[in-house]
């Protein structure tokens, strides 16, 4: 009865470990067949930079009284806000200054979720730093306000990132971002059922 007993456990524990196997086998298939719905997005800088890219060079009269070139753009990511930074080269010419001034302006963004174009988008841009050369420097006061109206004008709502229809459904159940995060190499968006 020993002999009998021994074969038969050896049978079970086979049997065991074999249906152990296609069970781990099937789920492993069942990951690479069935294209579920991610629980996030991340976007890279270069993503978000070739999106900022389209909207540039730029040119503007503002409030009849500066003409506006912004050129060369550089994203960066402010984690520590939760921000997105836009790095500007800009030329401002207006018949109360001598000549056209070159300069530099910084703004930051918050990112935010709009459900009609299904977009993500830059909102309430502000405008943190304007740097201008030599003479120009009396006229700062001035070029901050025509920068902080040409960033409202130009960046709110402006798009960085569109989902597609089949990104946002799956098996008939709706999705959609939720919590946006700036990380330092990416903004990542969280991805909720409806």
């Amino acid at each position: 009865m020993i002999q009998t007993a021994a074969p038969a456990r050896r049978r079970f524990l086979f049997a065991a470990c074999a249906i152990a196997g296609a069970t781990v086998s099937l789920a492993a298939c069942a990951t690479s067949i069935f294209p579920f719905i991610p629980d996030h997005y991340t976007f890279s800088q270069k993503q978000v930079q070739d999106a900022v890219q389209r909207k540039f060079p730029y040119q503007r009269t503002v409030s009849q009284v500066f003409d506006v070139a912004l050129t060369n753009p550089v994203v960066g990511f402010l984690p520590d806000s939760n921000r997105v930074s836009v790095r500007l080269d800009a030329r401002f010419a207006s018949p109360f200054m001598p000549q056209p001034v070159n300069g530099v302006f910084t703004l930051s963004s918050e990112l935010a979720y709009d459900a009609a174009t299904r977009a993500v988008v830059l909102r309430q841009p502000s405008v943190d730093s304007v740097a201008v050369s030599g003479e120009a420097q009396v006229y700062t006061q001035q070029i901050n306000a025509a920068a902080g109206l040409l960033a409202t004008q130009l960046l709110t709502n402006y798009p960085i990132y569109t989902f597609k229809p089949e990104q946002l459904q799956f098996a008939g159940v709706n999705y959609e971002p939720g919590t946006i995060t700036i990380l330092t190499n990416g903004i990542r968006v969280q991805i909720v059922e409806k």
